[in-house]
């Protein structure tokens, strides 16, 4: 029998595989190159695109902060505004009622008793003057009590002085609270309710 040399078709088929493989590897390796540079495309486009809405996002929340800072400066406007109105129709309630307050003064006053200083506090009067005795300054608070426009007198100081020409008097300080009419309470609450913006 003829012996047959296989070794140069070994030789060649191994060549001829390793070529493939070769080819394939550098086949692979393109395949991958192309799919990393396609994913890095799109991961950059991806970044590149959040990059944009924040920055839209910045540009938004900056003009949003500019409008809550107006909307603040427009709430402390409307507040100062408010409190003029308020003033202005606790000064419309009152305006009668000081006239009142003045009337009735003068009729309750005794006789012997004489006011020199009359002070507006708050919610009411403070008194100063002279009587000719503390029962007439007593009288006085009595009479102020059961008023209509008046109400809790209360007595600050009391003392005996002398006058130059001898005669002994009191001089007192006073304070008296307003009585709030419910029809100017309800007055003034319909006025400021009816003028609100």
């Amino acid at each position: 029998m003829t012996r047959l040399n296989l070794m140069p078709w070994r030789e060649i088929r191994q060549k001829e595989l390793d070529r493939q493989v070769l080819t394939a590897a550098v086949g692979a390796w393109v395949v991958m190159a192309a799919i990393v540079g396609l994913a890095y495309i799109h991961v950059s486009a991806l970044i590149d695109n959040q990059v944009r809405r924040n920055d839209y996002m910045k540009t938004e929340i900056n003009k949003l902060n500019e409008q809550i800072a107006e909307i603040g400066r427009l709430k402390q406007k409307k507040a100062g505004l408010i409190a003029r109105m308020k003033v202005i129709f606790q000064l419309q309630a009152d305006r009668s009622q000081i006239v009142h307050m003045f009337d009735e003064l003068v009729r309750k006053l005794p006789e012997g008793v004489y006011i020199t200083t009359l002070r507006q506090k708050g919610g009411g009067l403070r008194l100063v003057g002279y009587a000719q005795s503390n029962a007439r300054v007593s009288a006085f608070m009595r009479s102020l009590e059961k008023s209509d426009w008046f109400q809790l007198p209360s007595l600050d100081i009391i003392n005996i002085t002398d006058k130059r020409d001898g005669d002994r008097v009191s001089k007192f300080s006073l304070q008296v609270k307003r009585k709030v009419k419910k029809e100017e309470k309800n007055k003034s609450k319909k006025t400021a309710k009816g003028k609100k913006p």
